[in-house]
This record gives structure tokens, sequence and C-alpha cells, in this order.
């Protein structure tokens, strides 16, 4: 309903107001989604939502990695530890 009322070029100003009144929806949120979806188009700049979720999951694997060397480094350097301890 926002993209068509956008497109009409004889609609008047505070259409996010408005189609926010008629479906329940903060107009600010409106805005939002309407933005999300005409990046997703290709019809404005910006992350596409597909995009958007391939970054989050890069980063938590991004984050688990780093857990994981950091955990493997403090190994290496406790067996290192363990290697220059004369033995009996």
């Amino acid at each position: 309903m926002a993209l068509d009322a956008l497109e009409d070029p004889s609609a008047p100003k505070g259409v996010f107001r408005r189609v926010g009144d008629q479906l329940g929806v903060n107009p600010e949120t409106l805005r939002c989604w309407v933005r999300q979806a005409q990046i997703d188009a290709g019809q404005r700049a910006g992350v596409t939502t597909s995009d958007q979720e391939r970054i989050k999951e890069l980063e938590a694997e991004n984050r688990e990695l780093r857990r994981a060397n950091s955990i493997l480094k403090s190994a290496s350097a406790f067996f290192a530890a363990e290697l220059d301890r004369p033995s009996h």
C-alpha cells in the first residue's frame, strides 16, 4: 500500500502516517520497511536483506574462529612450557 501511494504523484504528503494508521503500524516502522523493500528491489542503494543475513553469519563465524584461535594459542603456550621443563 505504501509503495503504491509513494508512486502516485498526486498523493499528498504524509503517506507513511496515513497508511501506518490504516494498518496499525508506527509510521517510522513503515518507513523503514519501505526503505528496505526498495533496497531489496534495487531501487535504492544499500545493503540488501540477504546480504545483511550473510554478514551476520560471517561475523558469528569470525567470532567463533577467533575464540578457537585463542584456545589453541593458550594450549600451545601450555604445552610449550611443559616441554621446556626438565623431566625426571
